[in-house]
């Protein structure tokens, strides 16, 4: 059976499903997207557990003293290769196969994940092997994630792209939330050990799935007569043969933003601060161990809070009233309040409700400016402008994570709160200082665009971005 013929049978069953009442959810119309979505939960919640997890383990379990720069190093490696390897990244997915690019770093994800729950079930698992663990699995991840993304097109039909985008993107804030809910409880009671082996059976099921689905694409049923692979394969071969031709006809990154200086100033404001709000990352577990005196659950709930914020300002965010640039300052202010009240008053209920509504302020802050950004930047230019925009955003996180995770050791978990607010009201001033910009920025909240172009989602928050 082609894949054409997959293809076809897979349309009949979604018009059939659709006869007579309403359309059954993609997910269940279409069974490779299904099984590809299903891959993405389990990468996605993976990648958070082993993150929150380790995190948690270093500073309760692991380290005695340098709790702080040991953690910071540990969120320095999960950050740095999605943007160390942007450029790799991006001519692997242009080049080879969709399907062999996920299965590959899935599967490797796997191996890893299996090879470190192998080694932590004997005494004194070193922290350099955590290290490299976690260098590998977010190098896999860093090619994951974005091949995903772009490999939407060659599994559902044209009509479907807008939903299975808004599926993909808003499944992975769920899916980060349930692996931060999960990671620093399987520590507590089952070591980094039951951690690495959770998260070995998550990426290696993942790899299953996306092997066993088929990609498609305009060009389906035919055979590619330089090499003898079939249809969808020769088509990824032809995509990249054109990405190589059109590459010279590309503007570079800097020729984008000399003509576009309002939107170069408000990635400033946002790259400042990322600096103070990505911090959290490290500040949470410090803050649980030294000032809350609690346990994983207590981690569980502070990540959960700040992932159900994002959430939730992900789908309010467009609501917000008033032009991007006031409305983001706004944000700003009350997120610098949010970030700081924890360090003057130390309870657990309280930090919980600080970051629900931080985490509210990100995901609404971000909903604003990526769909200003789809509005501004030309169509042309999207792709590499929000490919660039993410590197550059991320590029905060590891030194973020460094500097606070030293500081942690000098400085209190608490002061370290104060910092952040404190650090974040000069962005707030910067933007609320920006001016209405070009016309068309004004008016009511835009919507952010859910189709193939949209950047908005987890992979590009302007602000407090995914680890």
């Amino acid at each position: 059976m082609t894949a054409a013929s997959v293809a076809v049978s897979e349309a009949e069953d979604g018009a059939a499903a659709g006869v007579g009442g309403r359309r059954a959810p993609l997910i269940l119309r279409n069974r490779a997207f299904g099984a590809v979505w299903l891959g993405q939960v389990l990468t996605q919640a993976a990648v958070r557990m082993f993150q929150v997890g380790v995190s948690w383990w270093i500073v309760a379990y692991a380290v005695r003293d340098a709790q702080g720069l040991t953690s910071g190093l540990f969120m320095a490696a999960c950050t740095l290769p999605a943007v160390a390897l942007a450029p790799v990244v991006a001519r692997a997915v242009a080049r080879f196969a969709h399907r062999s690019v996920l299965r590959t770093a899935a599967g490797l994800a796997g191996a890893a994940s299996g090879a470190l729950a192998l080694w932590a079930y004997g005494d004194g698992l070193p922290l350099p092997a955590v290290y490299a663990a976690a260098l590998a699995l977010a190098t896999c991840q860093a090619f994951f994630d974005p091949c995903l993304t772009t490999s939407v097109p060659a599994l559902v039909d044209d009509a479907d792209i807008e939903t299975a985008t808004g599926f993909e993107l808003s499944t992975q804030s769920l899916a980060g939330l349930g692996g931060a809910l999960l990671g620093a409880l399987i520590v507590d009671r089952a070591g980094v050990a039951g951690l690495a082996a959770g998260c070995a059976a998550a990426y290696l099921g993942a790899a299953l799935l996306v092997a066993n689905a088929r990609f498609r694409t305009a060009a389906t049923d035919g055979v590619d007569a330089r090499d003898g692979v079939d249809g969808v394969e020769g088509a990824h071969a032809a995509d990249a043969t054109d990405a190589v031709t059109a590459a010279p006809q590309r503007r570079t990154l800097r020729r984008i933003l000399a003509e576009l200086p309002y939107v170069r100033r408000i990635l400033v404001c946002f790259t400042a601060a990322n600096l103070f709000t990505t911090a959290v990352f490290v500040v949470i577990p410090l803050y649980t161990r030294s000032v809350l005196l609690g346990g994983g659950g207590t981690v569980a709930l502070l990540e959960a809070s700040l992932g159900a914020g994002a959430l939730i300002g992900a789908f309010t965010g467009a609501r917000v009233p008033g032009r991007p640039t006031v409305a983001g300052a706004y944000c700003l202010g009350l997120m610098a309040l949010a970030l700081a009240l924890p360090g003057l008053i130390a309870h657990r209920l309280v930090m919980a409700g600080c970051l629900v509504v931080a985490g509210w302020c990100a995901g609404a802050v971000s909903v604003r400016f990526v769909a200003l950004f789809q509005r501004l930047v030309p169509a042309a230019d999207k792709p590499g402008f929000f490919a660039v925009m993410q590197a550059v955003l991320g590029a905060s996180l590891p030194v973020a994570s460094l500097v606070f995770g030293s500081a942690g050791d000098v400085l209190s978990p608490q002061t370290l709160c104060l910092v952040q607010g404190v650090g974040l009201v000069p962005a707030a001033c910067a933007l609320a200082l920006l001016g209405p910009g070009t016309p068309g920025t004004t008016g009511t909240p835009a919507q952010p665009a859910a189709g193939r172009d949209a950047g908005a989602g987890p992979d590009t928050l302007p602000v407090g971005g995914r680890p």
